[in-house]
C-alpha cells in the first residue's frame, strides 16, 4: 500500500499515512483520464464567441451596381460573404461545450490521477498547520522539498485549513481546491498535492462512501 508524507508547519517529515488502494491505487487508466480532462476543459469554456452572419450585417439592401453593362462582376448585396465587411461564413455561435460523464468514469479518473502520484511519493499531508504568513508557507513547501505547482486540498470546515489558505494563497505555485470538489485535471497538473489534516480524513471518509454505495 502506498504511503503519503505527514510533514508538520515546518516542513518536517513526522510520519506517513496509508493511502487506501480502492482511492489512489489500481492500475492507471489513461483512456479514461484523457476523456474526463477534456469534458472537464470543455465545461469551463463560455461558449459565448458569436459572428455574424449576412441576414445579421448592418446594410447591404440596396443592389451595389446595376446587373449588366459596368464589366465588373454582378452583385446584389454588400453583405455578401466575399465582401469586406459581409456576413461571415460557418463562423462561431453560441453554444455548450459541455459533455456528459458519469459518475464512475470521473471516480476512475480522479483516482487513476492520485495512483500516479503516490506512486511517485508525491502526496502529503499537512499536520497542525498554524500560520498564516506567506513566508512560512514557502518555507514549509522549502524544507518539505516541495517544488512547482502544488495543489492544496483544504476542508472548508477546518481551521487549520483556513490558516493554509490564507499562507499558501499568495504562493506563485499554488492552487487549491476543496477535499469535495477534487477533478482529475487539477491532480494531473499539479506536481504535488498537499491534503490538510482535516481535508485528508474526510476525503477518505467520501470515497469509502462512494466506493461501498
Amino acid at each position: 500500500m502506498a504511503k503519503a508524507t505527514v510533514i508538520d508547519v515546518s516542513g518536517k517529515s513526522t510520519g506517513t499515512r496509508d493511502l487506501p488502494e480502492e482511492l489512489f491505487g489500481g492500475e492507471i487508466n489513461e483512456a479514461v483520464m484523457h476523456q474526463v480532462v477534456v469534458a472537464q476543459l470543455a465545461a469551463a469554456r463560455s461558449g459565448t464567441a458569436s459572428t455574424k452572419t449576412r441576414s445579421e450585417v448592418r446594410g447591404g439592401g440596396a443592389k451595389p451596381w446595376r446587373q449588366k453593362g459596368t464589366g465588373r462582376a454582378r452583385h446584389g448585396s454588400e453583405r455578401s460573404p466575399i465582401w469586406v465587411g459581409g456576413g461571415a461564413v460557418f463562423g462561431p455561435k453560441p453554444r455548450d461545450y459541455s459533455m456528459r460523464v458519469n459518475k464512475k468514469m470521473r471516480r476512475a479518473a480522479l483516482r487513476s490521477a492520485l495512483a500516479d502520484k503516490a506512486m511517485n511519493g508525491r502526496i502529503f499531508v499537512l499536520d497542525g498547520f498554524d500560520q498564516t504568513k506567506t513566508k512560512a508557507a514557502a518555507k514549509c513547501l522549502e524544507a518539505a522539498e516541495i517544488s512547482g505547482r502544488v495543489l492544496v486540498v483544504l476542508d472548508p470546515n477546518d481551521e487549520s485549513s483556513a490558516n493554509a489558505d490564507r499562507a499558501f494563497r499568495n504562493l506563485a505555485g499554488a492552487a487549491f481546491s476543496l477535499h469535495g470538489a477534487l477533478g482529475t485535471y487539477d491532480v494531473l497538473v499539479a506536481d504535488a498535492v498537499v491534503f490538510t489534516n482535516a481535508a485528508f480524513d474526510e476525503f477518505l471518509k467520501r470515497g469509502k462512501q462512494e466506493v461501498s454505495a
